[in-house]
Formats: structure tokens, C-alpha cells, sequence
């Protein structure tokens, strides 16, 4: 057992931190931000993640998990300490490292003793000799410290199955003695030989970059061969089944749609571009990669123009799903944010409906009408968008929708829906190069 602290208790350490709880671990999640401490030892999360409450509440009770503001103290009585602050982008598609080096310089000045700093939160390649650097100019030692890249590879709405039962573990380091450390911590997973992938910090760091901007440009492929379906008149969802029957292909992410969002692959492959362009490297994918995936948000606008006859201004339009993906409460970069703006500018007058995103969504556009009830949106609508595939949105009957709404258009942003059958009862419809 291990005595671990994790700084930041936002979707990464929160996660983070439960989970080596679970494991058997001493954990301390510290934060500054002492609204989100409080809510946190009153039982209640932050963030919407499916099963995380209940893993919290286990893991207090079992006095292996628990929540501060008091950052010194946690770092003082730590042997590992994981960094699992934001790293956001600075808008000009580098990585703002401040938070990262703030807690650098806190744990400079409180450690005690031999220390290893993991980094968790997404950083660029060449972060932990940075971080090593900065130690030593603030008088640490070398044999006080080892510095680990230990990127996460968690899916919103999955996390705890992503963070218990991994595809791999990336553990990036330059000594043995932070090895053994890591492989402790990691020890129930050590024992189902999940593997273990023991690289340095560089790789390890540059890892998390190129399997989010991997798969971030299969999204943007197959959402590119759904424009060619449109025009020819093929079926994106028999291309890429066939596709990912295809073993050297697979049938993940090959998904059509209004295009990727949330805090991962926009963030990732823009500093991948970066990081590529500081190197010398001109990365064509990546950068056409992001590209598509801007177009693909405007495409489906310019689809739904298309249903409304290019009258939208004073309609009553119902979006469905605000989020970026189901299971989540995430509308960073989702694509209803575009959609959302466009149709705004057409003087659409707007309903929508999202179990979980609303209140972050008010945020950015309070003069919207919000409901959690999906007849209340669509009651009177002019049209209607299909946005995030939420369960309870699968299952949508056109015929009973047709009856809430004043005119029955529809598009299909996620291909959830059989056209025929939408058709059959009276709708414009489209979406995104499904034929049936």
C-alpha cells in the first residue's frame, strides 16, 4: 500500500485518485478549490460520471479516500504524487503548463523525502525533464525525485471501466527505482497482466498525443466518406461496417456524426500540431484532420438549412442533446455549440433537451428555452436535430413525434434512426449518409 496524493480533483484526479483508492491504496485528492472539497466530503461529485458517487462513497467509508485543500500537508506525507490539473490550451494551440508548474513549485518547497511526481494530466513531450529542470532550480536534489509520465486514456461515461480493467498502461520514467515504484501502485493490474507498456518520460508523453489524434482522424475519415455517400448515393453505414470487419481496421470509431468534441482529441490535436510544427515536422493529417471535423459541424447545419428550406428565422427549432457524447455532462467543443451559434444567427427561436448538460450549456447560452422533457421540446417545433445519442432519445416514435410537432423535419446527426420509417410518416429527414 501506498501513500498517495492527487493533485486536482477535476474528471482526471477525481477518477484517478478513486480508483488507486480501490486499489488498496492511501489516497488524498487536494485541491484549491474549496467549494469542490466541500462538495466532495459531503458526498456529492463535481462531474457526472456513471458509478463514480458510489466508488467515492466506498472508498471514505473505508478510510482509504479523502478530500483537502491543505496541498502541503498531503505532498509532505506522500511518497507519490500524481498532477492531474487542467492543461488547457492557451487558444493559440499551445498547452498552458501553468497550473502543471504551480504545483511543481508547491511540491519543491513541502516534500519530505525520496518522491515521485507523476504526471497524469495530458502534458507535451519533454514536460518531465522540464519538470526536473525547474526542481533543480529551486534547490531539490536529483535523489529526491524521479519524474514519471503516466498518461490516462479515459473515456467519459467509462472512466472506471477504462482506469480498473485498461487496454494498457504507460508508464514513462529514466530509473528503476521509479519502475518499482509505479509497478506497485499499479500491482492488482501487474496481476492480471494488463500490459505494461515501460518506456521514457518522451515516448510515454508523445503516446497520449498520437492515440488521440489517431483517433481523431478516423472520426474525421469516416465523416469525410459520409460526404461522398451523400453524393453518390451509397450508405455510409454498409461502407463502414465492411471497413471495420477489416481486423487491421476495427470498427471503433468509425462512427458518422456532426463531427468529435470534448476535452481530449480538439485539445490533443491541436498540440499535437504544435508539438509537430516546433519540431520542424509539417503534420498534414493532423492539421486536415482538424479541418474536417470543423467542416462536418457547419455540414450539419447547412444539412438542416436544406430541411427548412433555408427558412429558419422566428422557427421554433428543437435540438436533442447538447453534450458532446452521452453518459456525460461535457459540452467542451461538442458540436451543438457550432450548431447552436449558426442557428442563432438565423433567428431560430430554440428549445432544447439534455439530461445532464443543461445547466453547463446555460452558460454559454442562457436566452435559450431548456427542458428535461423531450415532448415539452419538441411540442410545436418547427423542426428538430438530433445532436447526442442519448438513450432515451433512441427510441424516439416519428409518428407520436410528428403529432408534438408543428411541422415534422428531422436530421439525424448520430444515424440512430431508420429513415424509411421517418419518412413513411410524413418527415423531412436526413443525416448523415445512412441510406436506411
Amino acid at each position: 500500500m501506498k501513500n498517495i496524493t492527487v493533485i486536482g480533483t477535476g474528471y482526471v484526479g477525481l477518477v484517478a485518485g478513486t480508483c488507486l483508492a480501490d486499489f488498496g491504496h492511501q489516497v488524498r485528492c487536494v485541491d484549491i478549490d474549496q467549494t469542490k472539497i466541500d462538495l466532495l466530503n459531503s458526498g456529492k461529485i463535481p462531474i457526472y460520471e456513471p458509478g463514480l458517487e458510489e466508488l467515492i462513497k466506498r472508498n471514505k467509508e473505508s478510510k482509504r479516500l479523502s478530500f483537502s485543500t491543505d496541498i502541503e500537508d498531503a505532498v509532505r506525507s506522500s511518497e507519490v504524487v500524481f498532477i492531474g490539473v487542467g492543461t488547457p490550451s492557451d487558444g493559440k494551440g499551445e498547452v498552458d503548463m501553468s497550473y502543471v508548474y504551480s504545483v511543481v513549485e508547491t511540491i519543491a518547497k513541502n516534500h519530505n523525502g525520496y518522491t515521485v511526481v507523476v504526471t497524469k494530466s495530458t502534458v507535451p513531450p519533454g514536460t518531465a525533464k522540464l519538470i526536473q529542470e525547474k526542481l533543480a532550480s529551486l534547490g531539490c536534489s536529483d535523489k529526491n525525485f524521479d519524474i514519471v509520465s503516466n498518461p490516462e486514456f479515459l473515456r467519459e461515461g467509462s472512466a472506471i471501466g477504462d482506469f480498473m480493467i485498461p487496454d494498457r498502461i504507460v508508464i514513462g520514467a529514466n530509473s528503476e527505482k521509479a519502475f518499482k515504484v509505479m509497478r506497485e501502485v499499479y500491482r492488482p493490474l501487474f496481476l492480471r497482466e494488463t500490459p505494461i507498456v515501460e518506456t521514457n518520460p518522451e515516448t510515454a508523453e508523445l503516446i497520449k498525443y498520437a492515440s488521440n489524434g489517431f483517433l481523431a482522424t478516423k472520426i474525421s475519415f469516416i465523416n469525410e466518406i459520409s460526404l461522398i455517400c451523400d453524393k453518390i448515393g451509397a450508405d455510409i453505414y454498409t461502407v463502414s461496417k465492411a471497413m471495420g470487419l477489416d481486423g487491421r481496421i476495427s470498427s471503433k470509431f468509425l462512427h458518422a456524426g456532426p463531427g468529435y468534441g470534448g476535452s481530449c482529441f480538439p485539445k490533443d490535436t491541436e498540440g499535437l500540431y504544435s508539438i509537430a510544427k516546433k519540431v520542424g515536422v509539417k503534420s498534414l493529417m493532423v492539421k486536415a484532420t482538424m479541418e474536417t471535423n470543423e467542416r462536418q459541424k457547419i455540414t450539419m447545419v447547412e444539412k438542416f438549412r436544406k430541411l427548412m428550406k433555408n427558412d429558419i428565422n422566428g422557427k421554433r427549432i428543437a435540438i436533442l442533446g447538447l453534450t458532446f457524447k452521452p453518459k456525460t455532462d461535457d459540452i467542451r467543443e461538442t458540436p451543438a455549440l457550432v450548431i447552436l451559434r449558426e442557428l442563432l444567427n438565423d433567428g431560430a427561436d430554440i428549445s432544447a433537451f439534455d439530461p445532464e448538460g443543461i445547466p453547463n450549456m446555460k452558460q454559454e447560452y442562457p436566452e435559450i428555452e431548456y427542458s428535461l422533457s423531450i415532448e415539452e421540446t419538441l411540442t410545436n417545433a418547427d423542426g428538430a436535430i438530433l445532436i447526442t445519442e442519448w438513450n432515451e432519445l433512441r427510441t424516439l416514435n416519428p409518428d407520436q413525434v410528428k403529432g408534438w410537432m408543428k411541422t415534422p423535419v428531422m436530421l439525424d446527426c448520430r444515424n440512430i434512426y431508420n429513415p424509411s420509417k421517418w419518412r413513411n410518416a410524413g418527415f423531412e429527414f436526413d443525416n448523415v449518409g445512412k441510406l436506411k
